[in-house]
């Protein structure tokens, strides 16, 4: 069954309006979803509800047929990755990527190293585009809830926000490094951040910081990842870790 999302302050009483012309455009033109057919929508809040469409025009209007709430499904593992920005648009597919792999939470990172330097009203553009590829991956790969993209952020910034985390991952190309696997086996955390730097790797001096911050240092293996690999890569292993 076809899963749309729709903001909690579209959904009122037994009705769900999909006003998202973008979104309208994708039912009724390219999916071709007629009256009376079901489907399900979710909200930022990860309700779930069983809907039949009502009406598509002017605005794409859903009855209602049952609710789910919210955390019906137990969490074992909150998952966060704070990335580095790489160049050309490969931060669309991080975020698709890690949105389909059920990432919790995406921080763009500018980092001493990141080649791509965004003013202030490129970073909300950004960021607003980063939010709708989430919310289309979110659909497309039938999670029930939506990751939160946070603004982009440096190191420092990132760091001072993350102290509710359990366990802190900052992957390294230099110095001294425990393998991810030692790191996550037993360790019990269950809220977990993971740093993964751009290319040429974090510079000293922000690796230093995240281990003041109680990061532990990490190596990936021999061979030398891409940024989008990387992310990828660590995001699926936890991923498989934990729900193994």
């Amino acid at each position: 069954m076809r899963r749309f999302f729709a903001p909690s302050e579209n959904i009122s009483g037994k009705k769900i309006t999909i006003a998202d012309n973008k979104q309208q455009h994708y039912i009724k033109d390219v999916l071709r979803i007629k009256a009376g057919q079901e489907v399900i929508v979710f909200d930022e809040k990860t309700n779930e509800y069983l809907c039949s469409v009502e009406k598509l025009k002017p605005a794409l209007a859903l009855n209602i047929k049952k609710i789910y709430p919210a955390c019906a499904i137990p969490r074992n593992m909150v998952l966060s990755l704070a990335c580095a920005i790489p160049k050309k648009s490969s931060m669309d597919d991080i975020v698709d990527k890690l949105t389909q792999l059920g990432v919790d939470r995406v921080i763009p990172l500018e980092t001493e190293r990141t080649i791509v330097r965004l003013d202030k009203k490129k970073k909300e553009l950004r960021l607003g585009h980063w939010r709708n590829v989430a919310q289309s991956a979110s659909q497309q790969s039938q999670r029930s809830s939506l990751p939160v993209i946070e603004p982009v952020q440096s190191v420092k910034e990132a760091l001072s926000g993350a102290k509710g985390y359990d366990l802190k991952l900052i992957p390294t190309l230099e110095g001294e490094r425990r393998s991810l696997k030692d790191v996550l086996r037993g360790s019990g955390a269950k809220n977990i951040l993971v740093f993964i730097g751009p290319e040429g790797d974090f510079s000293p001096a922000e690796v230093e910081l995240a281990k003041k911050s109680g990061c532990v240092a990490v190596s990936l293996g021999k061979e030398v990842l891409r940024v989008e690999t990387a992310a990828v890569a660590v995001a699926s292993y936890i991923k498989f870790l934990y729900q193994g």
